[in-house]
């Protein structure tokens, strides 16, 4: 499990492709602090420590990314050079900064409109039919691994929905949702609390 609260900014600089990836992301972690086996968020994916070395402030970790992973993630996430949002696995006692987050992507989402509005960054992201009856204003959402409070949603007439965000400065400096632009594909994970909602509505008919 995970917070959704970004604790390093790392960058792919090497990926080997085998019957899965082997993806090596430089990091500033301490590696005498991650154990093989440990889970890492990677941009809002929940991925095993399989290797690590370098030294604190400049450190690196390696991955397996499965063929699966790859197909369900955002468009060119596991190329070399990608940065990525980084969160290791929440401990008991630990600050629960943001939500529950459990690092499975449920869906892709596609920026509509990032533009600065007094030093933040406003987003518009559409989220496919499946997942929009999921999304409410004052609502939580993981976007590349981030936890973010959804401002307002629009639907459209496909089902889909637009939903906003409010990046404050500090959110886009250490975090790569500062880069974003219109068109890119981002990570989407749909708050626990409303899936059991959703479920427990579908049950009662």
């Amino acid at each position: 499990m995970f917070t959704g609260i970004v604790t390093a900014i790392g960058t792919i600089t090497q990926v080997e492709r085998r019957a899965d990836l082997r993806v090596r992301i430089a990091c500033p972690y301490d590696p005498d602090t991650m154990a093989i086996g440990a889970s890492i968020a990677c941009s809002g994916v929940c991925l095993t420590v399989v290797d690590r070395g370098g030294q604190e402030g400049d450190a690196w970790f390696a991955v397996d990314v499965s063929q699966e992973t790859v197909s369900r993630t955002a468009k060119g996430q596991w190329e070399t050079g990608r940065r990525l949002n980084l969160e290791r696995a929440l401990k008991v006692g630990d600050e629960l900064g943001g939500h529950l987050v459990t690092g499975h992507v449920d869906c892709l989402g596609t920026i509509r409109m990032a533009r600065d509005e007094g030093g933040s960054t406003r987003l518009a992201i559409r989220a496919p039919a499946e997942y929009a009856p999921f999304l409410a204003p004052k609502g939580s959402i993981t976007i590349d691994g981030v936890s973010l409070t959804v401002n307002d949603v629009r639907d459209q007439a496909d089902r889909s929905c637009d939903f906003a965000l409010n990046i404050i400065p500090h959110t886009g400096e250490v975090t790569t949702l500062g880069a974003l632009e219109e068109g890119d594909t981002v990570n989407l994970e749909i708050d626990v609390l409303a899936r059991y909602l959703k479920r427990m509505q579908a049950v009662r008919g």
